[in-house]
C-alpha cells in the first residue's frame, strides 16, 4: 500500500514503536520503518518509562538536534519507500519530527503529541500534515494546541478526551478509544 516510516519518541526504537511498525502498519500492508536515530549518538538505546530515562531522552534529543533524525528519514524513504506512496508517523518528540518532515522534507506526516513543535510553527507544510493531541495532556497544554491551529490553517487537528501518550499502546498512558 505504501511505506510509513515510524519516528520514535525519546525513549528510542522500543516496544510500543515496534508494535507499532508491526501491528498496526505491516499488518495493514504498509512497509513500516523506523530509523534508530540515537545510533548517531549511541547504538542501541531503548530506555523505560520512568524519570531517569526522561531526562536520559531529553538530553539524547538535545544533543542529536532536528537536521540528523530528517536525514535519516529522508534515507529510510528513499530507501525503503522507493516507489510506494511514503509517509511519516511520529509519536512525542517524534511528532516534532514528522511536523518537519512536512515542512522540509515534504513528505505527507502525521505527528501524535509533538510537544517540540511550537519554536518552529513559522514553518509552512510542503506535504499534508494532520496532529493528534490529548485534552488532558500535562505538557502540552489546550494554549499551545490552540497556537498551533492558528498557526497552521492548513493542517488538520485532532484533540481528544486523553493525556499525553494516548496512543502509546501498552503504557498506562494508552487511551483506547483516543488511539
Amino acid at each position: 500500500k505504501g511505506c510509513v516510516v515510524v519516528v520514535q519518541e525519546i525513549f528510542g526504537v522500543n516496544d510500543h514503536v515496534r508494535w507499532v511498525c508491526e501491528e498496526q502498519y505491516a499488518r495493514a500492508g504498509y512497509v513500516a520503518v523506523a530509523p534508530c536515530v540515537f545510533d548517531r549518538l549511541e547504538a542501541g538505546v531503548e530506555l523505560a518509562y520512568n524519570p531517569e530515562s526522561v531526562a536520559r531522552g531529553r538530553e539524547l534529543v538535545d544533543r542529536l538536534g532536528v537536521d540528523a533524525p530528517l536525514r535519516d528519514i529522508r534515507a529510510a524513504a528513499d530507501r525503503f519507500g522507493a516507489g510506494l506512496k511514503t509517509g511519516v508517523v511520529g509519536y512525542c518528540w517524534g511528532g516534532t519530527i514528522a511536523f518537519l518532515a512536512s515542512t522540509r522534507l515534504g513528505l505527507p506526516a502525521v505527528g501524535y503529541y509533538g510537544g517540540r513543535t511550537v519554536p518552529y510553527l513559522h514553518e509552512r507544510p510542503q506535504a499534508p500534515l494532520m496532529l493528534h493531541f490529548g485534552e488532558l495532556d500535562a505538557i502540552i497544554t489546550a494554549d499551545v494546541v490552540a497556537k498551533t491551529r492558528a498557526a497552521l490553517p492548513q493542517a488538520t487537528v485532532h484533540t481528544y478526551p486523553a493525556g499525553h501518550g494516548f496512543n502509546r499502546f501498552g503504557h498506562p498512558d494508552w487511551h483506547d478509544e483516543s488511539a
